[in-house]
């Protein structure tokens, strides 16, 4: 048996001496993740150990962190919308600032019956937190990647339970995606990260998470206009579409909506308060 207190102030410095910023922290999530223990618990009670086999995960874990590889990797786990969600590469870690969608769409929306369609769905963060919360609705999570679906589909299992049958998932584009006018709502984080910028973003970004989840193209808009473009042919009328996108893209962004027959309803500002949703009402 180990201590912990000796665990954490190794895998601390060895953080520290390779650049985490966060090497506190960090150390203590990913030995309380071995340990089965709660942060706070770990750090406050004395003598606290774990067996020779769970501080040689820990050591491998702080390896793995060294290298920048993003926490909810190494853990398997990011919670979101206070849900516990199973991540891994092939899905984009879900953001603090993507909640602020869902919590518009659940202002407005709460008790409604709606048909949500999830564009790019990923993990199933969105969709799987809004129907969680709305026991009357329905929900598509659209995706390209197989193995994103994959990641979706557990996540479904763990959060909706015995209301799995609430959402479907479908392995396909929003170009290809056949619908009449049947959504209420739809839903979307798209990439929208302009290529030439992919490279200045921080390594454990860049190097670990899909680049299909965050290359947006040439100007960031690539998915997004398809996704506007769609949306008018398979959104109800006064249906809703909800977009995340990137800082300074309001102007373009909402003009292309414009010429696609929607009138913005709603704007949501992020924690530094940059434009980071619109919520935009379908007049066609």
């Amino acid at each position: 048996m180990l201590d912990c207190s000796l665990l954490l102030k190794t895998g601390e410095q060895i953080l520290k001496k390779n650049g985490i910023l966060t090497s506190r922290l960090d150390s203590e999530v990913l030995l309380s993740s071995i340990a089965g223990k709660d942060r706070l618990e770990l750090v406050s009670k004395e003598n606290l150990k774990v067996s020779n086999e769970q501080a040689l995960d820990y050591q491998q874990m702080i390896e793995r962190r060294k290298k920048k590889e993003p926490i909810a990797y190494i853990i398997k786990r990011k919670e979101f919308f206070n849900l516990p969600f199973f991540v891994n590469s092939y899905s984009l870690i879900p953001r603090p600032e993507t909640e602020l969608l869902v919590e518009g769409i659940l202002r407005m929306y709460k008790n409604k019956k709606l048909n949500i369609l999830d564009v790019g769905t990923g993990s199933g963060c969105m969709i799987l937190s809004l129907l969680k919360s709305m026991p009357n609705a329905r929900g598509v999570g659209l995706e390209i990647s197989k193995n994103a679906i994959k990641i979706a589909k557990i996540n479904a299992k763990k959060i909706l339970k015995d209301r799995i049958f609430k959402v479907k998932f479908a392995h396909n584009s929003i170009q290809n995606f056949c619908s009449k006018k049947h959504f209420d709502v739809i839903i979307s984080n798209p990439p929208y990260i302009p290529t030439y910028e992919i490279k200045n973003l921080s390594d454990d970004v860049k190097n670990f998470e899909p680049k299909l989840a965050l290359d947006g193209g040439k100007d960031g808009l690539d998915v997004i206009k398809k996704v506007i473009y769609k949306s008018r042919y398979i959104l109800k009328s006064q249906g809703l579409l909800a977009l995340e996108i990137g800082n300074g893209q309001y102007f373009k962004v909402s003009q292309i909506l414009k010429n696609n027959f929607f009138r913005t309803k709603y704007l949501i500002k992020d924690f530094k308060n940059n434009i980071r949703c619109i919520l935009s009402e379908l007049n066609f």
